[in-house]
């Protein structure tokens, strides 16, 4: 069936095989997709006013006042393979992880404690890393100057606790909830930014940005008020997938510990699924300014009969997620570094 629909520019276009349905009030659709063109840019924004910087700063308070326990995302699961070490970067500390000979990860200091050789890229002989350097074997309870760290691997993530400023040590990280990862396709991207971990926790807790700042990933974006308070933001939003067609839902903004926000669909396609976004602080540069890495896990899951066949195409869906995710980090740390910048100069907006 075709169905007349209406272009931006006012004129009739005709959407071939597109449902419409009266009865719920919706445009044409075909399946999860909609009938959305994109608003152009020269209509009025009101972006900046919903966008309230009280409003911002209330939930950034909240998220701030949550203890994560000392624990930091260092990677993804599927980056510490079992036979070499991995080296990582925690609050200035050297960490290298490796996983034993069940599989289980292990982490411990970075250097080796006989003349300070960086553990990185180690063979892994009879579950414990082995220095490159002369052949020293360090693991659990090996040495008295050289100690195992509690870490933890979620089946996503790898995590490692370090004693953190301000933070009171806690046995687990907090758990995020998610879907079945047996029944979900994961994926992970990391990026890097000249910022604090606070500042991409900012970012992420005004979604007013999403629909003007990534018009080619979002549009249709609103904050329903009435359901969201400063501990959770609920939005109804709609992923582009060409300047006509969007698939809209509904999602929840959390923020489980300092440095981790979590986006939930909770209505609409792909209700269940999670993006996850943490923040670790690597260190500081020469000059002094913070160093940062966002780690980002997208869990995408659906009900829908044909997922199964998606997810026996992970490999093939995996890297289409991961080039939307990486741009939009690439526009969001440049957000996150310019608050940064400012905090740097001493200089404040909004607040």
């Amino acid at each position: 069936m075709n169905v007349t629909t209406w272009r931006t520019d006012g004129r009739a276009a005709v959407a071939p095989t597109a449902r419409s349905s009266s009865a719920t009030g919706e445009g044409p659709h075909l399946g999860p997709l909609r009938y959305l063109p994109v608003v152009p840019r020269d209509r009025p924004c009101e972006t900046w006013r919903q966008a309230r910087p009280g409003r911002i700063k209330r939930s950034f308070d909240a998220a701030l006042a949550k203890n994560p326990g000392g624990w930091h995302v260092v990677g993804a699961s599927s980056d510490l393979g079992r036979g070499r070490s991995l080296a990582r970067s925690v609050l200035g500390r050297e960490i290298v992880l490796w996983r034993d000979d069940h599989g289980t990860m292990q982490a411990g200091p970075g250097a080796c404690p006989h003349l300070g050789a960086l553990l990185d890229d180690c063979e892994v002989i009879g579950g414990r890393v082995v220095c490159r350097w002369h052949g020293l074997a360090l693991g659990p309870g090996v040495r008295p100057d050289w100690r195992t760290l509690p870490c933890h691997d979620d089946g996503v993530l790898l995590w490692v606790q370090v004693p953190t400023p301000a933070e009171e040590p806690t046995d687990a990280p907090v758990a995020c909830a998610r879907p079945p990862l047996d029944r979900s396709i994961p994926t992970v991207v990391s990026l890097r930014g000249v910022c604090e971990p606070s500042d991409v926790i900012a970012n992420r807790l005004d979604p007013w940005h999403g629909a003007w700042y990534h018009p080619y990933a979002f549009s249709h974006l609103t904050v329903d008020d009435a359901a969201s308070t400063d501990e959770v933001l609920t939005v109804e939003v709609a992923f582009r997938v060409s300047r006509r067609w969007g698939v809209p839902v509904r999602a929840e903004f959390t923020t489980p510990d300092a440095r981790t926000i979590v986006m939930t669909i909770v209505e609409g396609e792909g209700a269940g699924s999670v993006v996850e976004t943490h923040a670790t602080l690597l260190g500081r540069d020469r000059d002094g300014r913070p160093l940062s890495v966002v780690t980002e896990a997208t869990i995408a899951h659906s009900d829908r009969p044909g997922f199964t066949g998606a997810r026996v195409l992970a490999a093939l869906v995996r890297p289409a997620v991961a080039r939307t995710a990486r741009r939009l980090w690439v526009d969001d740390l440049a957000y996150a570094e310019r608050r940064q910048q400012l905090r740097a100069r001493g200089e404040t907006y909004g607040y």
